[in-house]
């Protein structure tokens, strides 16, 4: 028996989701919303312009021969001769190479500290210790490096309180300070000294928002601190380390100029020529403008593609990184 198509049984038809429709804000009502807000940053953009976007002009002179006699106008153009020079400069080349090597070995030795610190400060210590030691540690960060380095010399140089000691006791002495085989060890270890009690803040900010149901829920289930810090602690740190990280990867190649500078005449060139010091003598005080500049210019595109990279890692790995498309 033929059935009629009315007869037919049939379920509700799906309805076909809509996407939300987005109010948009007229400019007016945003502006007077938020122009308390704008005003308040106009400083900080008239600053970052003047001091960061302006200067860029300046670049120009990466492809000239430039002089600063005759300006940019009437100097000469080269086109791409300063970056060739820079790519066949020996010189050049070893400073990338010391740059890459402090930056490998900062990177191991001295980012995981203030890690550690973090840890330490926010598991361990009662909270009247950890207010004594933050207060501590915090402090170098405020010295500038001719004091750090003033007072690496009175501890460790050839006249320094440890040589004293030492040779007082028979024990030999050593200098630290002009010895290239440990400059290394000596850059790392004032950088740890100035800046790792600095650099545990944000860390201290990202274990101030896990939830301490956590912790409390886990010591209910039996597990000890170490587990505790395995499970909850790290996974909260994690996505801040990622961007510190990639942040790092991006400065890899700005070590410390001052730091380095006020130290290469104790060693030498060989162990404390970086890209910027390269950039410095070659510019400033042997006065070829246009191949600094190429070289400057090297090391921010360097630098650029450095983040980029290390930002796609980090999506590949689930976390947002610097920035995320939205």
């Amino acid at each position: 028996m033929a059935t009629a198509p009315e007869a037919v049984a049939t379920g509700p038809r799906p309805q076909r989701s809509t996407p939300p429709l987005r109010r948009t804000v007229p400019l007016r009502t945003r502006w007077q919303r938020d122009r308390s807000l704008v005003v308040m940053t106009l400083p900080a953009l008239l600053l970052l312009g003047v001091f960061a976007y302006v200067p860029m002009a300046g670049n120009i002179v990466a492809w000239q021969d430039y002089s600063p006699y005759v300006g940019i106008a009437e100097s000469p153009f080269v086109a791409w001769d300063n970056f060739a020079r820079v790519l066949g400069s020996p010189a050049f080349l070893h400073a990338v190479r010391n740059t890459l090597v402090i930056t490998g070995f900062q990177l191991v030795f001295y980012f995981p500290i203030p890690i550690a610190l973090a840890l330490l400060l926010n598991s361990v210590l009662t909270p009247a210790i950890r207010t004594t030691i933050q207060s501590i540690v915090y402090l170098p960060h405020f010295f500038s490096w001719v004091l750090v380095v003033t007072i690496f010399q009175q501890m460790f140089g050839g006249a320094g309180l440890v040589n004293q000691i030492l040779t007082r006791n028979g024990w030999g002495s050593f200098d630290l300070m002009t010895n290239p085989d440990t400059f290394l060890l000596l850059i790392t270890s004032q950088a740890i000294w100035k800046d790792a009690g600095w650099g545990i803040i944000i860390f201290l900010a990202a274990l101030s928002t896990v939830d301490p149901a956590l912790y409390e829920a886990s010591v209910v289930d039996g597990a000890n601190r170490w587990r505790r810090m395995w499970h909850i602690t790290l996974p909260a740190l994690r996505p801040v380390v990622v961007l510190l990280l990639i942040l790092r990867l991006g400065d890899a190649l700005t070590v410390g100029f001052e730091q380095l500078i006020l130290q290469r005449g104790a060693v030498g060139a060989q162990v404390s020529e970086v890209i910027d010091t390269f950039v410095y003598y070659q510019g400033v005080i042997n006065g070829d403008w246009g191949f600094a500049t190429a070289a400057g210019l090297m090391k921010g595109v360097i630098s650029l593609l450095l983040v980029l990279g290390a930002n796609k890692l980090a999506h590949a790995f689930g976390e947002a990184g610097v920035y995320q498309r939205a």
